[in-house]
């Protein structure tokens, strides 16, 4: 056991691991107890959201308390089969999921300015 956490110490991941899953393609009925079942053989879960609105029906986010963990399950768990669906499993990665969200706020600023200072093109 103290081999393997020192083994844990010397490993430097890269910068887009992280404890947080993304994952996509998930049969829509899952349930949080099931997630907890497939993602739970791969170590401790802090938190698990599984999307129920229909533009989130099919995804989940799986929060694991340790990084490494969380990379095995993701190596281990990206083509595994669900009811006939094959899962899709990410990292999660804010600066993508905002991306949209800030493009709009930006434009919205931009034509806030336009009219501000009475410019039309």
């Amino acid at each position: 056991m103290a081999l393997a956490m020192q083994r844990k110490a010397n490993v430097r991941l890269p910068p887009e691991i992280n404890r947080i899953l993304y994952i996509r393609n998930l049969p829509y009925k899952i349930t949080g107890e099931e997630m907890y079942d497939i993602f739970g053989k791969y170590g401790a879960i802090r938190q698990i959201r599984v999307g129920n609105t229909p533009e989130t029906r099919g995804t989940a986010f799986v929060v694991f308390e340790d990084i490494f963990d969380a990379k095995n399950a993701c190596d281990h768990l990206s083509g595994f089969n669900v009811c006939n669906r094959y899962l899709v499993v990410l990292y999660y990665q804010a600066s993508k999921a905002f991306k949209k969200t800030d493009i709009e706020k930006k434009q919205e600023e931009i034509d806030k300015m336009k009219s501000k200072y009475g410019i039309n093109t």
